[in-house]
Order: C-alpha cells, then structure tokens, then sequence
C-alpha cells in the first residue's frame, strides 16, 4: 500500500481562520485516481515543528504533499524547515530568479527584492514550475520518503497537483483508477437515501457512499476495474430506479449545470424574480459560462414597492395575501416573464429569518410560482428552519427543481422528506 501524507502549514489554518479546502480536494483528486490519504497534519508556523513534522512523516510516508509556507513574508518557513530536516543548507536557485524577473518585466513591473526568498530552496531540491504564481514547488527525498512542497493558494496548488504531482505518483505507483459514477439528489436525508440504496446488492469491489453539501446530497458509486460493465449498468438502473423523482441529475457539477443543460437543449429562455433569496438564484446560474444563452434578467424586487414597479406586482394582491403569500408569487412570476418577454420564469418570496416569522407564517415559509407559456405552477413551503443562509439556499434549490420537473416532463410538485407543503395551485 501506498502512504500518501499531507501536511498543511500555517497559523491561519490551524486556528481555523482559513478554512483548508486543498486538503478536502486533494483527498478527493487521490481517491478517484485510486489512491488515498493516510495521514493529514497541520502545522504552525514555527520552524521547529515544521522540521518535526516533516522528519516525523517521513518515518511512515511514500509521499509527502506540503502544503503552504512558499511565499515571501517571514512567516513562510517551508524551505527552511526542509533543509534543517535534511542537515543542509539553503541555496539561491537562479533559474526561477530568472523566471520571475522575467514575468515582472513583461507586466512593465520591478520584482520586489523580497521574492528573491521564494527562490531559496534546500540545495538537494528539484523545483516544480508555478506557471502562475510566484512561489516555485519543489521536491526533496527525506528517510526514503519524497516530499513535495506546493503554495497554499488554491488556484496555484490545485494547478501544480493536476499538472504535476499527481502524474509523478501515479507514474510510480502500480494503480488502475476505479470508475467513478455520481448523482445529485434533492430533498431526501442521508439516512432515507441509505433506507432506499441499502437493499442494492453490491458486488466485491463496489462502494456506495454519500456527500451531503446542503441542499443537495451526492450520491456516488465507485467500481473497481473488471466488473463487467453489464453488471455495473444493472446496479446503476437500481440505483436511479431508488432515487425516482428525487435525483435532481446524473452527475456532481450542480443544479445550475442541469438547469443550463435543459434550457439550452430547449433553446428556452429564464427570467427570475427574487426577494427573501436576494439574488441568490441568479447568481448561480450565472455562475456557469454560457448562461447568458438562456437567462435573460433577474428582478430582485425585496420591498413591496419594487415588487409593484419592478414587475408590476398588484398593490390590492398585496395587501390582500401579503408578500408572502402563493398569489404574490403568482403575481411576480408573471409579472416577471411579461416584463422580460421569456419563455419561462421563477419567483421566490418568503421569510428566510432569523425575525419576521409570524404563527401563520413562521420563519422557512417561502412562495414559488413557475409561470409558463401554457400556466402558472404556484406553491407554499415551509422550508427547515435551520438559520437565514440555509433557507434561502434551500429555497434557491426547490426553485430550480420546480423548473427541472417541469422541464422533463415530471410533476412539478415534488415529494420531499424535510418540506411541508402548505399549499399549492
């Protein structure tokens, strides 16, 4: 078996006031690739327990992915704390001094005298190219063991890891990726999730598991190589037969991406109108390059007034039902598809918290309306209240799954597990 060790460095990381997301995603580049972590330190910026670590890990580890402690400032004590590790010293590497000085001169920029530090590395030391940063990774071999040094900044990091790293273990090491198969549900816990999968045979060599990143839970199958791909298919039709209406797409990348994927495919066209959500909805689709093939505007009408003069939203509707309310919803859907000369169009009006609530209409009540060339698709939620970010995420999904079921040809209103419907029409 192969020991794959992480270490990331810093006093920011350790007292949480970053949170280490490179970890969590070289965890997950390892494990599709066939590989996994065994151990994962962190480490202050103190260079004795730096050196520790580095030695400490060394004793146990093939690999050692180090992570941070690359920069400038004198807190950036990686390439030190590797050469007291190794019992040598530090040498200036005029290769990537040359490499900065060039991308500072092409910028129309003078280099800062100190990232002349970044080129000091342990004299044994392989740099690793950073094509987009100026902190170089380098590689060096302690106790048997190979350490590679990489930045902490994300972009720079998961760049080196892709294009570099991970092809250097996976050269040396004798592994064969498994398949990896995944789905996106909504509006079902992990344990209902596990109630319906659980009573799937799996083969030897098939491991089901679960993700929850509310409002969506992934599921996902991983298949060794030499199943025959006929079995796999059968476990999978199994698998989606389980889900029925709730699995929201057949892949990882987001509601959004289905979202486009459909309205594209329908060479449709999307407005929305927001208010408890704020923008939340549009943001995400918006997020995804080529969205502005299909959606066309956003209206976040969060008063009374811009619902009337925003989307012309009935001052008597109102008055009458309140903001909060399936008529209003109606109302700014419509309103917002005339307005915006769309095929399609969402609204999302409600109390998201943590004030407001009444006993009516507590805090999680949340209005959508669908509204389409043929009719208006309205309901009235009460979405868990589990604090103001979750509501409003959780409304920005249900929105999303009103237009998805509609979009295939699936009732509109859904069944979920940790919603209540108080109304609909």
């Amino acid at each position: 078996m192969t020991r794959i060790v992480m270490i990331s460095t810093g006093d920011e990381v350790l007292q949480g006031d970053i949170v280490d997301t490179n970890a969590a995603w070289l965890s997950q580049q390892l494990n599709e690739n066939g590989l996994q972590m065994s151990w994962r330190l962190t480490v202050a910026d103190e260079l004795s327990d730096l050196s520790r670590a580095f030695s400490e890990a060394s004793q146990y580890a093939d690999w050692i992915i180090v992570n941070g402690g690359l920069g400038p400032t004198s807190d950036d004590l990686s390439a030190e704390a590797a050469a007291n590790a190794l019992g040598e010293p530090l040498k200036e590497f005029t290769s990537w001094i040359d490499v900065l000085l060039e991308r500072y001169q092409s910028r129309g920029r003078v280099m800062p005298e100190s990232n002349r530090k970044q080129a000091l590395l342990p004299v044994s030391a392989v740099l690793i190219d950073n094509p987009v940063g100026s902190a170089c990774g380098f590689v060096i071999e302690l106790n048997g063991a190979r350490l590679l040094f990489t930045p902490g900044v994300p972009s720079e990091f998961k760049l080196m890891v892709k294009e570099q790293i991970l092809p250097r273990i996976l050269d040396a090491v004798e592994v064969t990726p498994p398949a990896m198969y995944r789905w996106l549900t909504f509006g079902l816990s992990e344990s209902r999730l596990n109630d319906f999968l659980g009573k799937i045979e799996l083969l030897e060599g098939m491991t089901l598991g679960y993700r929850s990143a509310m409002p969506s839970i992934e599921v996902k199958l991983k298949v060794v190589q030499g199943i025959e791909q006929q079995t796999v298919e059968h476990v999978i039709s199994q698998i989606v037969d389980a889900l029925g209406d709730n699995l929201f797409c057949h892949h990882n990348k987001g509601f959004a991406a289905e979202i486009q994927s459909l309205m594209l495919s329908r060479e449709a066209s999307l407005a929305l109108a927001e208010s408890c959500t704020g923008g939340m909805l549009a943001s995400e689709l918006v997020a995804l390059a080529g969205s502005s093939a299909y959606f066309q505007r956003g209206y976040v009408t969060y008063s009374n007034e811009a619902k009337q003069q925003d989307i012309n939203v009935p001052a008597q509707i109102l008055e009458q039902y309140g903001a909060v309310s399936e008529q209003v919803a109606i109302a700014m859907a419509e309103g917002a598809r005339a307005k915006a000369g769309t095929d399609y169009a969402l609204s999302i009006t409600g109390i998201a918290g943590p004030d407001g609530g009444t006993e009516e209409k507590p805090v999680g009540t949340v209005g959508f309306a669908l509204a389409t060339p043929d009719r208006t698709y309205s309901q009235l939620l009460r979405l868990p209240n589990r604090g103001r970010g979750l509501v409003r995420s959780v409304a920005a999904a249900m929105a999303m799954d009103m237009l998805r079921r509609y979009l295939i040809g699936k009732p509109v209103f859904g069944e979920y597990e940790f919603i209540k419907r108080v109304s609909s029409a």
